[in-house]
């Protein structure tokens, strides 16, 4: 567990470092630096899963190459007391974008987003909200306070959309279809965004919580944000990915088997060449 005095100062470093990111316009990134991308899906507190993805990743061996990360938060594994371990993961991102500041992206999620605007989700009889607060207490005692203000402000920073020159588009979800009329690309790129747009009904939020998958509402989306494929996450996959049609691939980190995609950053893509960039995740093998 790092100092948290010393945590306090890196967690300040890497919000600045999220708004200085290169391609950055409002809560969209534009990736058109590097050479590859290793891509993500939900994490969910798994260390194991997180530290396997740095060894795959290989930053300091690969300057050219990007590491996208989702939805952190809000997972299964606890302290003694009951608090939710998965702030170490924001720690550790935090970390890495101060090590490598123009490599290292973490997209938001609907669970970062809840924590954000203060509204619980629900799993059972926990709320994770609560759980994650109570993890920073018990790893941070007087400290908390401050750290989870920190933790707000990271995710106040985050990007809700990533583009690439090959025609990717990378996001946590999309909108629902009754929606998809009132999504707008230029409204994300704002600065500052609108607080209504964080709220229910809001371009953001609408933007995290979406389930349909259908191929022609994926095409639409894909059409709006002047993309070719996607890649989300958000939805569980027991087998680390689901392939719902045939522009989209879905990721899923939080369990075992864990998949990501390694991808190149400027060459063309068919679905299928995509789909043939799906990994399986080693978390036991360095």
């Amino acid at each position: 567990m790092p100092a948290p005095d010393r945590l306090l100062v890196v967690l300040r470093q890497a919000r600045v470092l999220l708004r200085a990111m290169p391609g950055r316009r409002g809560r969209v990134l534009n990736l058109d630096y590097g050479e590859d991308l290793i891509i993500a899906g939900d994490l969910h507190g798994h260390l194991p899963n997180f530290q396997a993805l740095l060894r795959v990743a290989d930053l300091s061996r690969h300057p050219g190459r990007h590491l996208i990360l989702q939805e952190l938060i809000h997972g299964p594994f606890r302290y003694p007391q009951g608090g939710d371990k998965s702030h170490q993961l924001v720690d550790l991102f935090a970390a890495l974008l101060v090590q490598y500041p123009k490599q290292v992206h973490y997209l938001l999620g609907n669970h970062e987003l809840a924590q954000a605007i203060n509204r619980p989700i629900l799993k059972g009889d926990d709320n994770c909200n609560a759980l994650f607060e109570a993890g920073v207490r018990e790893a941070y005692g007087s400290y908390a306070p401050e750290i989870y203000h920190a933790y707000l402000e990271i995710f106040a920073e985050l990007p809700v959309l990533i583009r690439t020159p090959n025609g990717l588009l990378i996001t946590h979800s999309l909108p629902a279809a009754r929606q998809l009329g009132t999504f707008s690309l230029s409204r994300l790129q704002a600065e500052p965004i609108d607080p209504t747009d964080l709220a229910p009904g809001g371009v953001i939020h609408n933007l995290v919580w979406g389930r349909d998958t259908s191929a022609a509402h994926v095409a639409a989306f894909l059409q709006q944000c002047d993309a070719q494929l996607l890649v989300t996450g958000h939805l569980p996959c027991p087998d680390g990915f689901d392939i719902p049609n045939e522009r989209q691939i879905i990721l899923d980190c939080a369990n075992s088997p864990a998949s990501y995609l390694h991808v190149p950053l400027h060459r063309p893509l068919s679905h299928t060449e995509l789909v043939g960039c799906l990994r399986t995740l080693s978390p036991t093998v360095a």
